[in-house]
């Protein structure tokens, strides 16, 4: 069945509309790990220890955007395909419209190093066992699921 010109920006407008009053964002997180370490930043603007991440833009696929993320905030890159650990319906956030993707990346190089700069305070490797203090609770319930075994939340 053909579509009519008009149908079609019918449909447009309807879906335009729905999306509006429906928003839901995506972000992504990468659980960077190498034998029984795993890499953490501490942001600027937020409190706490967690994982690298931001939010997928227009036109990016979640996996890309997670590889660009990781760049952009560690200074790493995938060596490899990342896998998808979890999607996470994120209910702290201000809209409870916020989703995440988590990416676990086991086989990575470094680029360049990481310099602190105005989103990125501190990075650095830590002990599974020995994190920071200041880490995040969603931070520390993904790093028992991936390390221990923990059964997986739908929520972040």
């Amino acid at each position: 069945m053909q579509l009519t010109r008009w149908q079609r920006l019918r449909t447009r407008i309807y879906l335009f509309s729905v999306g509006v009053g429906r928003r839901m964002t995506l972000g992504v997180r990468v659980a960077m790990i190498e034998g029984d370490r795993v890499f953490l930043i501490r942001q600027t603007y937020m409190p706490g220890w967690q994982l690298p991440g931001g939010g997928v833009e227009p036109g990016e696929t979640a996996e890309f955007s997670a590889a660009r993320e990781l760049f952009e905030e560690t200074g790493h890159k995938p060596a490899a395909p990342m896998r998808l650990f979890g999607l996470y319906h994120n209910v702290n956030s201000a809209t409870n419209r916020d989703h995440v993707a988590l990416y676990l990346c086991q086989n990575f190089e470094k680029v360049q190093e990481f310099s602190p700069n105005g989103e990125i305070a501190e990075a650095g490797w830590f002990p599974l066992d020995a994190l920071p203090e200041q880490t995040t609770p969603g931070t520390l319930r993904r790093i028992d699921e991936i390390s221990c075994g923990a059964r997986q939340s739908a929520n972040w």
